[in-house]
């Protein structure tokens, strides 16, 4: 018998993508405090890091659903040697989309899987995005048309929405972007028996 599921994450377009893959999974976001946690992490790139954070979660939530297959996840976005977190308010997206105009940034996607406290399986990949330069002024008018949806990435921007007018090209695939890189998942899940496959 397949092992139930449980996404470890509050994340609206993680459960979308696990939901529209047909996965049957529970939802339990993870009680972690992510920037503690970072805090002790210093040195780390930001792939490991993504990586730490993900298994954090996957273990907080394992802890409590025992026998539970559980899906951890995390994104980071690294800009040259710096490690970015969501903005928390609306000129902190404005500035990061600034800061972002015309360069090339990472997001490192990290997955987990744990069960009963053991990690038995993780992976990070890695988008190259590039955006192009962007008008102070169209800043502000799309982070006004987008509202507060700016606050939910790091990046202050939805790829798979509006701000894909702010890029001029990507490297990588859909899924790392969106922040959950879903085939090797689902190659592992089938591995594992968890999926029908």
């Amino acid at each position: 018998m397949a092992p139930r599921l449980v996404l470890a994450s509050a994340s609206p377009y993680r459960k979308a993508l696990l939901a529209n893959a047909g996965l049957s999974f529970d939802v339990e976001p993870a009680r972690v405090d992510e920037r503690a946690i970072e805090e002790t992490l210093e040195g780390l790139d930001a792939e490991d890091t993504a990586l730490i954070l993900a298994e954090a979660k996957a273990q907080d939530v394992s802890g409590r659903n025992p026998g539970a297959l559980v899906i951890g996840s995390d994104q980071t976005l690294s800009l040259d040697d710096r490690i970015l977190h969501k903005p928390s308010d609306m000129e902190q997206a404005r500035r990061r989309l600034l800061d972002l105009s015309g360069r090339s940034h990472a997001l490192n996607s990290a997955v987990v899987l744990a069960r009963d406290g053991e990690t038995l399986w993780r992976h990070v990949a890695v988008a190259r995005m590039t955006m192009r330069k962007l008008d102070p002024g169209f800043i502000g008018r799309h982070l006004a048309h987008v509202g507060d949806k700016a606050l939910t990435s790091v990046g202050a921007y939805q790829f798979e929405g509006e701000g894909i007018q702010l890029f001029e090209s990507f490297e990588g695939d859909h899924f790392t972007i969106i922040g959950l890189p879903l085939l090797p998942l689902l190659a592992t899940l089938r591995d594992m028996g968890a999926i029908d496959g």
